[in-house]
């Protein structure tokens, strides 16, 4: 399970350092994708799978899945570590995530997110002002935090 939060930047060349342990739960190789909230979703093969298998149960007749998977999977590309620990995020999602220099890496379970450190910021601060709504919301009361 992928889980915390660091901090670090992307070079000019487009390549960002991916906290060393999440290295091998992703593996050698894995996926970078467009994100939901303009940041970048990072899968392992396994759990990309498991994503594409659900992506084409979806029935293609529905003008919203269609667009979903347009949307998520024109994005995706295979990458791998450099020596260094780096991957090479390509140009189109740098600018999709408006990545700069300062970056936030998240573990969410089955996924690293890559964002960029103004709009972690911007959704940190507004989520974390209805947490407690969100929570409420989400878990029935058998269900404690």
């Amino acid at each position: 399970m992928f889980m915390g939060e660091y901090h670090h930047t992307i070079d000019e060349k487009g390549r960002i350092i991916i906290p060393s342990k999440f290295r091998e739960d992703l593996g050698e190789k894995f996926i970078i994708t467009r994100g939901i909230e303009n940041c970048l979703f990072v899968y392992s093969l396994s759990s990309w799978e498991k994503i594409t298998n659900k992506l084409e149960s979806l029935p293609f007749t529905k003008k919203d899945a269609r667009q979903f998977v347009r949307f998520f999977l024109s994005g995706a590309t295979t990458a791998e570590f450099d020596k260094q620990g780096r991957v090479n995020v390509t140009s189109p999602l740098i600018s999709y995530a408006d990545l700069q220099k300062d970056c936030v890496v998240i573990g969410t379970g089955d996924r690293l997110e890559i964002w960029s450190q103004e709009n972690w910021n911007a959704f940190f601060e507004s989520a974390s002002s209805n947490m407690s709504d969100i929570a409420e919301n989400l878990f029935n009361e058998s269900v404690n935090i």
